[in-house]
């Protein structure tokens, strides 16, 4: 039994002090785990760039970078954004369906392969981007010209099926 009486603190701490005027103002992106996972690889496609930067820069500042890097920072929020606002705006019925069957299921991806599907589709068909990424393969050889995406994961080998395009989930609930 403890000796002394546990104290509780219920009070919100919030910094207030203001950032420097060299560092953009971002709204933060007001999203939860599980629609940040179901838009990752969207948000990763399009925003390598900015994340190799923002990482280049920490590994620069061996971890004392905080406020150098925070501009970096910001531009990948502020592109993250983009993606969600895109996706949001062009399938959003199959974006919900996606993150909230995440939600529910903990997290975990194999349970919510037929969501993404849909998702997958909804964004590859209605979301034509300039490519120019590795982790996204065209359907012609022009670069500059907007293309459909498909999504390719590393390391898949060439003759089987995709993880995420098979019909059937072996070890899914919702097989």
């Amino acid at each position: 039994m403890a000796a002394r009486q546990p104290r509780f603190n219920q009070q919100v701490l919030i910094d207030t002090t203001p950032l420097p005027d060299s560092i953009p103002k971002v709204p933060e992106l007001g999203a939860s785990s599980a629609p940040l996972l179901s838009a990752s690889f969207f948000i990763g496609a399009r925003c390598r760039s900015y994340n190799d930067d923002y990482m280049l820069c920490k590994t620069e500042a061996h971890g004392k970078g905080e406020l150098d890097c925070m501009r970096e920072g910001r531009k990948v929020t502020r592109c993250a954004a983009s993606v969600l606002e895109d996706i949001r705006t062009h399938c959003l019925d199959e974006f919900r369906s996606h993150w909230q069957c995440l939600e529910n299921n903990n997290q975990q991806m194999w349970h919510c392969r037929r969501p993404e599907m849909k998702l997958n589709s909804c964004v590859f068909d209605k979301l034509v981007r300039f490519v120019r990424d590795i982790a996204i393969r065209s359907h012609t050889d022009e670069a500059s010209s907007p293309q459909k995406l498909e999504k390719v994961i590393p390391g898949t080998p060439e003759n089987e099926t995709p993880v995420h395009l098979r019909k059937r989930q072996i070890y899914s609930q919702n097989a």
